[in-house]
């Protein structure tokens, strides 16, 4: 059985981590080379890099910090915000990213997906979904919508519908964010989690509201995804990853050891 994959994210504005509540009033966590270099260390088995406000304000992509981690971890990383065309994504790769996050630009040209997936890779490329929670079901039954903009503009896109459209153009992962549950620390939208997670065959990883080691545990069990995402709890040191992993690993869930994950990392695969 593949092991399941505990991922840190690191929201970037301006530069600098930030965290927010519902993907608003963003609060200062720290220097994103120096986190990211602390996770690899610590035995995250992934980093996701997020520039939250890029697509809102037209910014570039932030090849810098992503450079800059390159050198300082072994360890996988994705990087997303701002990605607007095939360039993009070629530009992110040669920094030695591994995986591009996209969310924006797909919605608004789907064959995006489909080019980079040819040019790069399923395995290069991410279908990153920011959804809410409809106050009612829409006509056609449709429960969660997609937002764009870094969460700021509604798309009236239904969340079941574009994750299919995204795997059939050739996304190799889902980062699914729920909107209500980002920064809460209450749990994960585990009824989100499973809808999206049992429509498609690609991995989903569960995004927004990681509070407690068993929140991690029921994204990964209830929630059906292939991979959790954490932050807060990361981030200020509430429950370090190892601890995560051990009361993951107690309960059955395959993971990899955050020992060994910190020890591979101090050095790359041949």
């Amino acid at each position: 059985m593949l092991a399941k994959r505990l991922i840190c994210c690191l929201d970037v504005d301006r530069g600098r981590v930030v965290k927010c509540i519902k993907f608003l009033d963003p609060r200062d966590a720290g220097d994103p080379v120096e986190m990211a270099a602390r996770y690899n260390v610590e035995g995250a088995d992934e980093l996701t890099f997020l520039d939250i406000a890029a697509s809102h304000e037209g910014r570039d992509i932030m090849l810098d910090v992503a450079s800059r981690t390159a050198e300082e971890v072994f360890i996988p990383f994705t990087v997303g915000g701002g990605i607007r065309t095939i360039e993009d994504f070629r530009a992110v790769l040669k920094t030695g990213a591994d995986k591009v996050a996209v969310n924006t630009a797909a919605i608004q040209r789907p064959e995006l997906i489909r080019e980079a997936a040819e040019r790069f890779g399923s395995q290069c490329v991410v279908l990153s979904m920011d959804v809410k929670r409809r106050a009612e079901a829409s006509v056609d039954g449709s429960r969660w919508e997609c937002y764009i903009k870094g969460g700021r503009t509604p798309t009236g896109l239904d969340a079941i519908e574009w994750v299919q459209r995204g795997e059939e153009l050739g996304a190799g992962e889902v980062l699914l964010n729920s909107i209500d549950a980002d920064g809460t620390l209450a749990g994960y939208d585990l009824e989100l989690c499973r809808t999206i997670a049992d429509a498609v065959s690609i991995p989903v990883i569960a995004s927004g509201g990681a509070g407690t080691p068993e929140h991690s545990h029921q994204a990964l069990t209830e929630g059906h995804c292939e991979a959790a995402l954490i932050a807060s709890i990361a981030h200020y040191s509430a429950h370090p990853i190892a601890d995560i992993k051990h009361y993951l690993a107690e309960r059955g869930v395959p993971v990899r050891p955050a020992a060994v994950a910190a020890s591979d990392s101090e050095s790359p695969s041949p």
